[in-house]
């Protein structure tokens, strides 16, 4: 069974979506944009879980807006001086950051780790408009109306990750130079744009990655499920298609497979040759794009789903951080 282009085909295709000619400047700006904003880190401990060796602490810090952010933060329990390298961790849509337990075996494994509640979601960061808790529908669309091209929501998300890269990297007992990220879907998708806005992330593990290619998305008719919102933007705001051209520029700001060749550290990328949520044309796009060492691991009967095998790779491609 064939659900997108032959396999071939998929190891030369470079997208569909256009690039916006401000592109780099629209993210160059952005970066300003954090550099300026005030972190105000906050560290403090959680006691939900307690692991033999492991530290568990509640972590917030500022994003661009002022949105206070969320992240699980975890560490091993050493002598104090010991610097440890880190793993970003990130969620899909509409989740959160998970169980405390589920992060241990990294930190068994001699990892600090982060892992983000993407604001407005199902975590505890709050949203761009200061409202706490949940505000999910429409996240990919959130902004498309403003005549301000900064005001897409995911520029703010991305540029989340990168400020908790810096916290996390700021950190006195973690080794800058051995930071890893990780997540599957959205989350795959934000491991790409972190690796791309933070060149420092030396390994990145993407798992069939969502927010990429969004016109070829369109043009398979596959605009439901995560992308749903895609046609619900076009259905209530612009029936007649008049703007398509202009939605799918402005989407481009926060295309991952436009920001792919900025990234700088290894990636190993797993894509499911059955996947109708995030099709594999999608995947490949910014696979395609990336210019460094690169590996994509292909599930070729599996689409949206767990892929056996994949957490187990993931940590052995994370370890040699800890050496």
């Amino acid at each position: 069974m064939l659900i997108d282009k032959p396999l071939p085909e998929l190891r030369r295709y470079r997208g569909r979506n256009p690039r916006p000619a401000d592109f780099t400047r629209y993210w160059r700006e952005a970066l300003r944009e954090l550099d300026a904003t005030p972190v105000q880190p906050e560290l403090v401990p959680n006691r939900e879980i307690d692991v033999p060796g492991v530290e568990c602490f509640d972590l917030w810090f500022t994003g661009v807006g002022g949105a206070r952010v969320y992240a699980k933060y975890l560490r091993p329990k050493a002598p104090i001086g010991r610097r440890h390298p880190a793993v970003l961790q990130f969620h899909g849509y509409s989740g959160n950051s998970g169980d405390w337990l589920g992060k241990v075996p990294y930190v068994a494994a001699g990892f600090c780790v982060a892992a983000l509640d993407c604001r407005g979601q199902g975590g505890r960061s709050t949203d761009a408009g200061a409202v706490q808790g949940n505000t999910l529908n429409g996240h990919i669309i959130r902004g498309l109306d403003d005549p301000d091209d900064r005001k897409l929501l995911f520029r703010s998300l991305y540029l989340d990750t990168v400020q908790l890269a810096r916290v996390v990297m700021s950190r006195p007992e973690v080794n800058p130079d051995r930071l890893g990220a990780m997540g599957a879907s959205q989350g795959g998708g934000l491991t790409l744009a972190c690796a791309a806005l933070e060149p420092r992330i030396r390994r990145a593990a993407p798992v069939y990655p969502f927010l990429c290619d969004y016109q070829r998305v369109w043009e398979m008719d596959l605009a439901k499920d995560a992308y749903a919102e895609l046609r619900d933007y076009f259905r209530r705001f612009d029936p007649c298609h008049e703007r398509e051209a202009d939605v799918f520029r402005k989407l481009g700001y926060i295309d991952c497979q436009h920001l792919a060749p900025m990234i700088k550290g290894e990636i190993l990328m797993y894509t499911g040759l059955m996947d109708q949520i995030c099709p594999p044309s999608t995947q490949f796009a910014a696979y395609n794009h990336i210019r460094a060492r690169k590996e994509m691991v292909l599930y070729p009967d599996f689409g949206h789903e767990w892929l056996p095998g994949e957490a187990d790779r993931t940590l052995r491609f994370m370890l040699p951080l800890a050496r």
